[in-house]
């Protein structure tokens, strides 16, 4: 029997350009939070289990905002990032203050994860479609060598109140990821869509798929995950910014030949909360989608 997949949440981040803890702000018609739509989704996707990956600070305060709401729904797992994970005492930084990034947050649910997992951003709005794809590919087509991410077209992933960063995608005929380069600063202008990032002005197809960190993993990435996390760390030693993170990951599996990732064309609607002018959207949006009967009146009762 195929084991139900599992829903790996990456909370863990400041929120520094929204100017709050975003992961547990409400947007839904009853105060519901992003998350509490994608972890709906996923129980609708035929998903078992949901892993938070949390700061030691916000933990209590998520345990209070979700546990009631998911009891007898999903199983729940917690784990901490800290600075200190994963991180032999030899090569500790004492005056790091930034989190190490995303695949150190998936590397620190190792212990908890058995199954083939996704992985979100809490903040992200992915849109029940999106889980539908992955969750059938993570029960049927998974395989130790073939990963997957949702990709949704660049011209859909924008915000209206300032520039956006995201992985813009190049593909094989077979639509496969080949490699995932990280753009900055990216916003339309003049009916264009550009990336203005390190010194560049470079124009992007309005169908370019792009990463929202929407990813599906088979359980033995963990082993890759780890291999590479132990190889930046000493690399890394001197620069407190460095972040290890799933594109690099991502990008390093494919250049080594070790696996390959479909990109999935569940990624139909997206929004999310990068600046604080960018709540009011949101609401509205959640608010049509409950009027439409996408959601119900209330998410959990």
């Amino acid at each position: 029997m195929t084991k139900k997949p599992t829903l790996l949440v990456l909370a863990a981040g400041m929120g520094s350009r929204y100017g709050g803890t975003k992961q547990i702000d409400g947007f839904g018609p009853n105060g519901e939070t992003i998350l509490e739509y994608s972890i709906f989704d996923a129980i609708r996707a035929g998903f078992g289990k949901v892993v938070f990956i949390v700061r030691e600070e916000i933990l209590e305060v998520a345990r209070e905002k979700f546990l009631p709401k998911l009891e007898g729904k999903i199983d729940v797992d917690w784990v901490i990032q800290s600075l200190d994970s994963f991180v032999p005492a030899e090569l500790k930084q004492a005056d790091r203050v930034k989190p190490f990034g995303t695949a150190h947050a998936v590397l620190c649910a190792k212990n908890v994860i058995k199954e083939p997992f996704a992985v979100i951003n809490a903040d992200d709005f992915y849109g029940k479609e999106a889980f539908d794809v992955l969750g059938k590919f993570l029960s049927t087509d998974v395989k130790p060598d073939l990963h997957a991410m949702v990709g949704y077209a660049v011209q859909n992933v924008l915000s209206e109140n300032g520039t956006v960063s995201r992985g813009v995608c190049d593909t094989n005929e077979k639509g496969q990821l080949i490699g995932m380069v990280e753009r900055t600063s990216i916003a339309r202008e003049g009916g264009k869509i550009v990336s203005k990032g390190e010194n560049e002005l470079l124009e992007i197809a309005e169908n370019t798929p792009v990463s929202m960190n929407f990813w599906g993993f088979h359980q033995d990435a963990f082993a890759d995950i780890e291999r590479m996390w132990n190889d930046f760390l000493p690399s890394n030693l001197g620069n407190l910014k460095s972040e290890f993170y799933i594109p690099t990951v991502a990008n390093n599996l494919i250049k080594e030949d070790k696996a390959a990732f479909e990109i999935l064309e569940g990624g139909k609607v997206w929004f999310g909360v990068t600046y604080t002018e960018d709540k009011p959207v949101v609401i509205e949006a959640l608010k049509k989608l409950h009027d439409s009967g996408e959601y119900p009146a209330d998410l959990w009762n």
